[in-house]
């Protein structure tokens, strides 16, 4: 596309928004004994929904950089399992893959080489752009959600807005 940098702006802008400021917002301060603790009336605990984030942005990067990529199984490979616990260090190296596979997103949008209406190789019709569309509406709506966990079992720290 001859003049897409306003369109790539645009894109930077929702991922570095919704999938990256609203994230380390959302994540920030987390009490570590709150981590494996179900909230009322859900089926998986803030670790659990921290994971999802991760394998949810991971696998479109995968998508996206891999042509022999394998669907996982859904919904069973996006979240982990239910007895799985986590301590800090999991929480961390979770938080770090999530950041890396957004930093490589971000990259990508920015490429003025990257063709962001280009088919995907294996799948016509989906293309890089709309990968980018599914990030920022699966992250956002679940950053969202762990905002509202944080809420409901009162793990914002004091001076949160």
């Amino acid at each position: 596309m001859a003049n897409d940098q306003p369109l790539r702006e645009h894109l930077l802008n929702l991922l570095r928004g919704n999938a990256g400021r609203r994230f380390e917002t959302a994540m920030k301060d987390f009490p570590e004994d709150s981590m494996n603790v179900h909230p009322p009336n859900v089926d998986y605990t803030p670790w659990g929904l921290l994971e999802h984030l991760r394998y949810s942005l991971g696998d479109i990067a995968e998508y996206i950089r891999n042509p022999n990529y394998v669907n996982p199984r859904h919904p069973e490979d996006y979240w982990p399992p239910a007895d799985q616990r986590a301590d800090l260090a999991a929480w961390s190296g979770s938080m770090e893959r999530y950041r890396a596979d957004l930093k490589f997103l971000e990259e990508m949008v920015a490429d003025p080489t990257t063709d962001l209406f280009a088919p995907m190789p294996n799948t016509p019709g989906h293309t890089i752009f709309r990968e980018v569309g599914l990030v920022v509406g699966h992250m956002s709506y679940h950053i969202g959600e762990f905002g509202i966990l944080r809420q409901v079992m009162g793990t914002w720290p004091a001076d949160h807005r």
